[in-house]
């Protein structure tokens, strides 16, 4: 029988590869090892493919295209759905064939490898920024254990912290100065780290042109503009710009009946990282 679509449960070393026909009905599911898959795909040219947006799946979906086969990045939360009986690997492969049959689902494409690049800039930048504001949470809690305040910013407490070390009346004991003078090294070199990566989002948005066409936006700039183009690529998959506030939860949430509407806060659904940027750059032009 003919195969119209091919679902694929990710792993890291053993996938469940499903191939469903026209009726829907599951010719087979079995499992396949990491280094057979592609031999095995070989057998069904230009087939369409169907995963879970999920780690690796950016990945497999280059690879698959570069062999002839249209792919489809599937969210997990639509496939759950679709799950009958237990939860294991033969029942996800068929679920995620089922619910890429339906007329309404939403897919993505794989991100190129330029995308790929912008994302892993910014999931380091974020994860640096937040380990600087932990340190200097924790630079404050600590010092507030020696009666020392210090006014809110991290721009007052950076340029206070040489006089605070220096000052032999303030109760910092011998052993707390040198603990204090080794966060502040930590801290330099976060800066150090996050600069770098503000440099290279900045290389990596003046090098492409939608980015910067992006950073002609008012409250646009270099990593919001990134962070756009490493999420939504060229942005064809979505219908309209509602479309895309809706995907990162920038719409109001809807409970309504009998004809009578009611509308709240925003969803807050999708993207956090990105609804932050967009955020932010709507309150400095409110600002």
């Amino acid at each position: 029988m003919n195969i119209t679509l091919i679902g694929i449960d990710l792993a890291k070393n053993v996938f469940q590869v499903c191939g469903v026909n026209q009726a829907g009905k599951a010719v087979f599911n079995r499992q396949v090892r990491r280094a057979e898959l592609l031999a095995f795909l070989a057998q069904y040219a230009s087939v369409p493919i169907a995963m879970e947006a999920c780690s690796g799946s950016n990945y497999w979906g280059r690879t698959l295209q570069r062999l002839g086969h249209p792919v489809m990045l599937l969210p997990p939360q639509h496939v759950k759905p679709f799950v009958q009986g237990n939860k294991n690997d033969r029942n996800d492969a068929f679920a995620i064939c089922e619910a890429a049959k339906r007329p309404n689902i939403t897919v993505v494409t794989p991100r190129t490898l330029e995308q790929t690049d912008m994302h892993l800039a910014h999931r380091l930048r974020e994860r640096r920024v937040e380990a600087r504001t932990r340190l200097i949470c924790q630079l404050r809690g600590l010092l507030n254990e020696y009666g020392i305040t210090q006014p809110r910013g991290k721009e007052a407490l950076q340029a206070a912290m040489p006089d605070i070390l220096e000052d032999a009346n303030n109760g910092l004991t011998p052993t707390a100065r040198a603990y204090f003078h080794g966060m502040m090294a930590e801290w330099r070199q976060l800066n150090a780290a996050i600069a770098t990566l503000d440099n290279d989002i900045r290389r990596q948005c003046r090098s492409h042109e939608d980015c910067s066409r992006l950073t002609e936006i008012k409250g646009v700039g270099d990593i919001t503009a990134t962070a756009v183009v490493a999420f939504a690529g060229n942005g064809h998959h979505y219908r309209s710009g509602r479309h895309f506030s809706a995907n990162l939860g920038l719409v109001p949430k809807e409970y309504s009946s009998g004809g009578k509407q009611q509308l709240g806060s925003i969803t807050k659904r999708g993207n956090g990282y990105l609804r932050k940027l967009l955020v932010q750059g709507a309150w400095s032009i409110i600002r």
